[in-house]
């Protein structure tokens, strides 16, 4: 029995109130002396204070890094999706709009690495909080500089920034965790960006039907500047540790060694696969006959799914119930045969809407399904397995160059299923994008060790 379950004999405190408050109550022992003793049930008030502080010190706080990749996903698809319906007011022609939307890729190709690899020098905070302020300044000048100038010093901005705090926050997710719930939170931290990937367009177009492209610039200035405000004051510094000095060599054994290549295949044929998807899904939606809302139902449906598959998936590879090779191949698998349906669609779409259209958009539904639940189960598992093949003190810089071969998985998917297709029908980039899909899983399979 603990000490303080027994009857010490001390005399019982004349201030019952006091008594209460302490968790404890005065009995009538044998004899007629009043005795003290704590309450049914309770502990004493010193041990259940040292607990509760325990787990408020433990527990990390991400929340704010969580709204930090919100927010690039927001701006990188909230102001494409406006663009797209603004082009006309604008004057653009097609070349000109296609350029502006790949500012924003081109900067985070450009400056994800270096950015990850300063996070190291100074620390993941500053940088996270210094990109999201850059974030906002730049949105102020999309809100107030006028024409196609103002457009592209922003677009360019906003990607630049993104680069800094982007692989900043997922280099934080990982020190500020451990082995044994870092899967978790890189679900959490991955659904978010989902949300912000289905929002994004939505939001936008409704800022901009409400007070034009200036209202979605303001949007993201104010959401810019609030996280930035966060993570200031609420996220923990994280040290900086020692660094030895890197030459190319060593850089070189770095991105070739199967710790890191693997999971960054699976994250860059991941992200082209979603790529693919998020574009042609409402695509064939549209061709098929079904109007603008139904179409992008589509892309929510996918986002969707993907944000709630994310921190599961992330939670049971912690408790060792997903391991990574597991999760990797059975990612890749879930969406490679999503995008196989969809060229299937793609290639057999007159004979589906001669029976009405429903097989049509039901097989739709169904791929959506698919990439969203693959996407959500391989980001998680390839993340951790990164962060835990990752020594903390160039975290920084893998992420960044981590994020780097995702970006190139974004912008390689939708160029291969369009040249493909464009060479061919549709159906046959998709299908192919399918087989790329299955072969990287192919390669996951050879190059990943079991994690259990």
């Amino acid at each position: 029995m603990p000490p303080w379950r027994r009857r010490t004999g001390i005399r019982c405190d004349p201030d019952m109130e006091r008594a209460a408050r302490s968790g404890t109550i005065c009995d009538l022992e044998r004899g007629g002396v009043l005795r003290q003793r704590p309450l049914q049930g309770t502990r004493p008030p010193r041990q259940r204070r040292m607990r509760e502080s325990s787990v408020t010190v433990t527990r990390p706080r991400l929340a704010p890094l969580y709204l930090a990749g919100f927010t690039t996903a927001f701006g990188a698809h909230g102001i494409a999706a406006a663009l797209g319906a603004e082009t006309e007011d604008i004057g653009w022609t097609l070349l000109a709009f296609g350029f502006t939307l790949a500012l924003y890729d081109l900067a985070e190709v450009l400056l994800k690495p270096v950015f990850g690899a300063l996070s190291d020098r100074v620390g993941v905070r500053p940088v996270i909080v210094a990109g999201l302020l850059a974030f906002a300044a730049f949105s102020v000048v999309g809100a107030l500089v006028p024409g196609t100038v103002g457009l592209i010093v922003a677009r360019f901005g906003q990607g630049a920034a993104a680069s800094a705090f982007s692989p900043a926050s997922s280099a934080a997710v990982a020190r500020l965790t451990d082995g044994a719930s870092r899967g978790a939170y890189f679900g959490k931290y991955g659904s978010w960006k989902s949300l912000g990937y289905a929002l994004g367009p939505l939001i936008g177009a409704l800022l901009v039907v409400w007070a034009g492209l200036p209202a979605l610039f303001w949007a993201l200035a104010a959401l810019g500047l609030a996280a930035a405000a966060w993570v200031r004051f609420a996220v923990p510094a994280v040290p900086v540790l020692p660094r030895k000095r890197v030459t190319l060599a060593d850089l070189g054994r770095e991105l070739t060694a199967p710790g890191f290549l693997v999971p960054t295949l699976v994250l860059a044929a991941t992200t082209g696969a979603l790529a693919v998807a998020v574009g042609f899904l409402p695509l064939l939606a549209r061709q098929a006959g079904f109007g603008t809302v139904a179409s992008m139902a589509l892309v929510t449906v996918l986002a969707v799914v993907s944000s709630i598959v994310q921190p599961l998936t992330g939670a049971w590879h912690d408790r060792g119930q997903v391991s990574v090779r597991t999760g990797a191949i059975g990612g890749l698998a879930l969406i490679a045969v999503g995008i196989g349906i969809s060229g299937a669609v793609a290639l057999a779409s007159g004979a589906m809407q001669a029976g009405g259209g429903m097989l049509l958009i039901v097989a739709l539904v169904i791929s959506a399904l698919l990439v969203g639940a693959g996407v959500g189960l391989a980001t998680p598992v390839a993340f951790s397995h990164l962060a835990a093949s990752t020594p903390e003190e160039r975290m920084g810089r893998t992420m960044g160059s981590a994020e780097l071969g995702r970006e190139l998985g974004d912008a390689g998917g939708p160029l291969v299923a369009g040249a493909v297709g464009t060479a061919s029908v549709p159906g046959v980039g998709l299908i192919v994008v399918a087989a790329l899909t299955a072969g990287a899983g192919a390669l996951a399979l050879v190059g990943m060790r079991r994690r259990d």
